[in-house]
């Protein structure tokens, strides 16, 4: 254990206190303040959002038609904005129109409900929840 040293143990207040203050002069010595910034040259150059609630930032500016135009396509749905369907799953309701005239008088498509004398008193027992099984 002779090739190990011990580190030595600093209990001085003041020279704890000296060592304290050369670390905080080298580390003002490499701090700099930056009070002018900028946009950096080497990068692409971006746009930077404005402040909502700022007053020359919300001046009226002219409304760009073409642009409008371009919202207003773009929210369309599918079948105004395209002749014919653009993906696969398009195809499912494309053509919503049905192929037959519901017409409601055309007794071949309609089977309405038609109730008769036995039928509407039976419906009622139902309704009623009396069963007038026989056991």
């Amino acid at each position: 254990m002779a090739g190990r040293q011990r580190e030595k143990v600093v209990t001085d207040e003041v020279h704890q206190n000296q060592i304290l203050r050369e670390l905080y002069l080298r580390e003002l010595r490499t701090q700099k303040l930056y009070t002018q910034y900028h946009v950096n040259p080497l990068r692409k150059v971006h746009t930077i959002t404005r402040k909502p609630m700022s007053w020359h930032d919300n001046l009226e500016e002219p409304a760009d038609d073409k642009f409008l135009n371009l919202i207003h396509h773009a929210a369309q749905e599918p079948r105004k904005k395209y002749s014919e369907t653009q993906t696969e799953s398009q195809e499912i309701g494309w053509f919503s129109e049905p192929l037959v005239n519901p017409e409601r008088d055309d007794r071949r498509l309609n089977h309405f409900r038609v109730y008769n004398d036995i039928t509407l008193y039976k419906a009622k027992m139902w309704s009623l929840g009396i069963d007038d099984r026989q056991k």
